[in-house]
């Protein structure tokens, strides 16, 4: 009984918050918007009975999903999004990974603070921190203020507004989920390998591309997946950093819901970018599940 809860807890879950949740997003998608409240229509109504299901799944269609294929907007807003998704975790990943090298190499007096550092920016609110780094990067902010002072600019850079503030804002945003899973892993490593590898004739160098980077590949892998998911689909970074260039499936599924008030095309638009998430990390899964049984 005790090991049927322990399973059943998890999956109640994610019934609750993630497929309840699909399906109502998915019923919208399938309907037709109308000037009503909620604006769509048909809506399944239980108390009418098995007539009134037939008749909801009667009025169905895939019309908001075809619409998907002939706007490009959308495909060029989920292309747009992936990119920026992709430059931000590589560089998450790049800035990340020494990060958290040295405080798996440091003493282990110091790792908790090191470890209260990284974890320090979440004492704030995600909200005031991206309307920090705009009074940031701003043409009259601190850092063209700095960079005029030392006098490597003769005129302040115009960075807000950009795609190079919605890289600052993610990476800045993100490092933690990147940093955190990273230590975790490195810290775990057993360093008599690496002074095995040295005592074998591995260098330095060598030791590290070929015993650390592979033994802390869960927690890249992690990191990753951390920092690319919800940048995908980030709408309050590039809304408040990025100008009206920067073009993110977020800001589309925003403006769908709340301008256009088109609730079933919002909802496919969102379907469409659940599954470009969820497929990845499925597949990902059953090759890491595959790699372990090969290795039992």
């Amino acid at each position: 009984m005790r090991r049927a809860i322990l399973i059943l807890t998890p999956y109640l879950w994610l019934f609750a918050l993630f497929l309840i949740p699909f399906l109502i997003v998915l019923k919208i998608s399938l309907s037709d918007a109308a000037l009503a409240i909620p604006p769509y229509a048909p809506q399944l109504d239980l108390a009418g009975g098995w007539s009134a299901i037939k008749d909801f799944f009667a009025g169905l269609d895939f019309e908001n999903f075809e619409f998907l294929t002939t706007d490009d907007l959308y495909w060029k807003a989920y292309l747009s999004s992936f990119k920026i998704a992709l430059i931000s975790t590589a560089l998450a990943l790049l800035i990340g990974y020494p990060i958290a090298y040295s405080m798996a190499r440091a003493a282990p007096e110091w790792r908790p603070t090191l470890l209260m550092l990284v974890i320090l920016p979440f004492w704030t609110s995600f909200l005031i921190r991206v309307y920090a780094w705009m009074g940031i990067l701003s043409n009259e902010g601190l850092l063209n203020q700095f960079l005029l002072w030392t006098g490597l600019i003769a005129e302040p850079l115009t960075i807000l507004n950009t795609n190079y503030a919605v890289y600052i804002g993610i990476v800045y945003t993100y490092l933690p989920f990147m940093i955190l899973p990273i230590y975790s892993a490195l810290e775990k490593m057993d360093d008599s390998l690496l002074e095995a590898a040295e005592d074998l004739g591995c260098s330095r160098t060598s030791a590290f591309w070929l015993i650390t980077i592979p033994l802390s590949k869960t927690g890249i892998t992690a990191g990753c997946f951390l920092v690319f998911i919800p940048t995908l689909g980030e709408f309050v970074i590039p809304s408040l950093l990025g100008g009206s260039q920067t073009l993110m499936i977020g800001k589309v599924l925003w403006e769908e819901f709340f301008n256009n008030r088109d609730w079933p095309v919002a909802s496919a638009v969102a379907i469409i970018l659940l599954l470009i998430l969820i497929i990845p990390i499925i597949l990902f899964q059953r090759n890491e599940q595959k790699q372990r049984e090969m290795e039992g």
